[in-house]
């Protein structure tokens, strides 16, 4: 993507099902685990850039020996630093103690981060601070095993502020009101009261507290204590807990609007937000890893046992169709050959954009990420051309000429690597006459790729400010001297927020938006933008489940062909010689590209949760009165 949209979380859950000196004996090392989770989290490192963390919980330790471990960091590199550091704190322990070296029960008892129950994530900040502090694992202790709660979660709740006020109200001080701390809160909430009536229950059967500790972690019940907390969450999101002597769990919200995977055979359970991930890591087929349903929840007791519980009433599944576009490691079956189809289904447009002149066509694409629907625009390409060489040959007849037959199977789409983007370049410089200078030469141009006069068609994966398409991308195509350049996008449009954990939150970034606005103005229909704005602020009070999507309408008079004129009119500049035209993927396409995964609001503004609703309908608010600042 050219604008890099940094996005949701990743997470990786790792539970180990045999004791740590069946690892040590079979891959020689106990720390199989920890070197399992290192690779799981590189692996989706692709999802989170500000941060990372780490937490292990070892079983069975007796008290007043140390059996939760964490680190985070949000360092420039967060993984290697996290790994680093355990890595030191292994060795150092090694060599100050060398008869830890042959004994699995000595590094267990006095090594941390080695244990049973591993949690990784990769973050990246949608809510609050991106500081060290909003790293997850969070961690919320207590000095009974039952009642310590790690959690990390690829998600955003729309109703931050609701949550936080249910807490207040249960007489809690939360330090914060952001949505992991509230979550947290809210699970540690009913986890503290489960575990209370359970020792009241075990103690009328005769037990002392030291024997009731094992009782109550063998009958807590999980899936009713996330059934209690997740009954208000309006969100996305893939929620990853570990309990103090070992439980462990993870719920998807009721639309499946975030990714969650899960593999399991008799050695290891495995969860993660991608499955690619899984995959590789543990070097298991493709039909042997699971999706978690909608509203269902894995739960792993301390026991080993693993059951899939439903917690929340599923909903319309309405799966983030961007993980398919753009976030998801392109390596997945079934998300490779989506992002091919929908390079496919675009090619009719692209058609009759260059009038069916493949002759004087050349395709590239960038970034990177886009190169697999660069393959599938390429290929129906050659499939038109086909089709064409077919219907050429059979008109001539048996009297065709071995050089007529040559010239007409010469012909083939035209492919050229056009820009390639220069990684050591870094836009350091503030001022923005410098920054703007040092930003167009972010990408460098394969000088002769290009004849003068040729239509150059690139394909990205999605166009959503179109500033690096500005400021780049367009004035250095230019100079190959075309006699037009059509930018494709393999997704529709970017009209409405994200608001599940996609780090799209203000409606003045979109190009799409302002394209919209720049029409208002032109056809003298502000007004209509002033009453959007009056029924926005007239539901700001309103319940969620009665709020509408207002701003559907500042969109509602034009085409998306009009739009994507206008937005090919933004995007151009005066010294730009090639005629800019911008084709968008239609929405019908994308849905028959990705059939499982119709998650769409931010194209379409059809939210899956009416907390979407209300955070559009503030994002116009703030736009309006020009509050910088993010709507959820």
């Amino acid at each position: 993507m050219s604008d890099a949209i940094k996005h949701e979380c990743g997470i990786s859950l790792i539970r180990l099902l045999k004791p740590l000196e069946y690892y040590k004996e079979k891959y020689g090392s106990a720390f199989y685990g920890v070197n399992k989770m290192y690779l799981m989290m590189e692996k989706q490192h692709n999802r989170g850039q500000d941060g990372a963390g780490f937490a292990s919980i070892k079983l069975d330790m007796t008290p007043g020996e140390r059996y939760m471990s964490r680190v985070r960091s949000a360092q420039s590199q967060p993984i290697q630093d996290i790994f680093a550091q355990i890595n030191d704190r292994i060795n150092t322990a090694l060599e100050e103690h060398p008869e830890y070296g042959d004994s699995v029960a000595l590094q267990k008892k006095n090594i941390p981060y080695i244990g049973e129950v591993l949690l990784g994530h990769v973050r990246y900040g949608t809510f609050g601070k991106n500081g060290i502090e909003s790293v997850h694992p969070f961690l919320r202790q207590n000095n009974w095993m039952h009642r310590n709660l790690i959690m990390a979660g690829n998600f955003n709740m729309t109703n931050v502020d609701e949550l936080f006020n249910n807490l207040v109200q249960l007489g809690q001080h939360p330090k914060e009101m952001a949505d992991t701390v509230t979550v947290m809160e809210k699970i540690g909430h009913f986890l503290d009261d489960a575990v209370a009536k359970l020792y009241k229950q075990i103690k009328k059967e005769g037990y002392n507290k030291q024997e009731a500790s094992p009782l109550i972690a063998d009958r807590l019940n999980v899936g009713k204590i996330l059934k209690r907390a997740a009954k208000n969450w309006d969100g996305g999101y893939a929620m990853t807990g570990l309990l103090g002597h070992g439980d462990a769990f993870v719920l998807r919200d009721p639309s499946g609007i975030r990714p969650t995977y899960h593999y399991q055979d008799d050695e290891v359970v495995v969860v993660a937000s991608e499955r690619p991930a899984i995959q590789t890591v543990f070097n298991v087929a493709y039909d042997d890893i699971e999706e978690l349903d909608p509203g269902h929840a894995i739960i792993i007791k301390k026991g080993g046992t693993v059951s899939i519980k439903k917690i929340l009433e599923p909903r319309e599944r309405k799966a983030c169709s961007f993980e398919r576009i753009y976030f998801s490691r392109g390596s997945d079956k079934e998300i490779y050959q989506e992002r091919k189809e929908l390079g496919k289904l675009i090619f009719p447009q692209i058609l009759k954009s260059i009038n069916s002149d493949l002759k004087n066509t050349v395709f590239s694409y960038i970034p990177n990420t886009a190169e697999t629907s660069f393959f599938g625009m390429v290929k129906e390409a050659q499939n038109y051309l086909n089709k064409k060489k077919e219907e050429q040959i059979l008109s001539i007849g048996e009297k065709i000429t071995k050089e007529e037959l040559h010239k007409i199977l010469d012909v083939r789409p035209r492919i050229e690597k056009v820009a390639i983007k220069d990684a050591k370049l870094r836009t350091f410089i503030t001022q923005d006459s410098s920054r703007d200078d040092l930003v167009a030469h972010v990408y460098d141009i394969s000088y002769g790729s290009v004849k003068k006069g040729d239509n150059l068609v690139i394909i990205d994966d999605s166009i959503v400010r179109g500033t690096t398409l500005k400021k780049s991308i367009i004035r250095i195509l230019d100079r190959l001297s075309p006699k037009k350049i059509i930018v494709v996008s393999s997704a529709p449009q970017i009209r409405y927020p994200d608001c599940y954990g996609i780090d799209m939150a203000k409606l003045e970034d979109f190009i799409a938006f302002r394209a919209a606005l720049e029409l208002h103005k032109e056809r003298g229909s502000m007004q209509l933008v002033e009453e959007i704005y009056a029924k926005c602020v007239k539901q700001v009070n309103a319940i969620e489940a009665d709020i509408k999507n207002h701003v559907k309408d500042f969109y509602a008079p034009f085409t998306v062909e009009e739009i994507s004129t206008k937005i090919g009119e933004l995007l151009s500049s005066q010294e730009i010689n090639a005629e800019v035209e911008i084709i968008y993927q239609t929405i019908e396409n994308l849905h028959q590209a990705c059939p499982k995964n119709l998650g769409d609001w931010y194209f379409t503004g059809d939210y899956p949760t009416s907390g979407g609703n209300k955070v559009v309908n503030k994002a116009f608010i703030n736009f309006y009165e020009g509050k910088n600042e993010r709507a959820y």
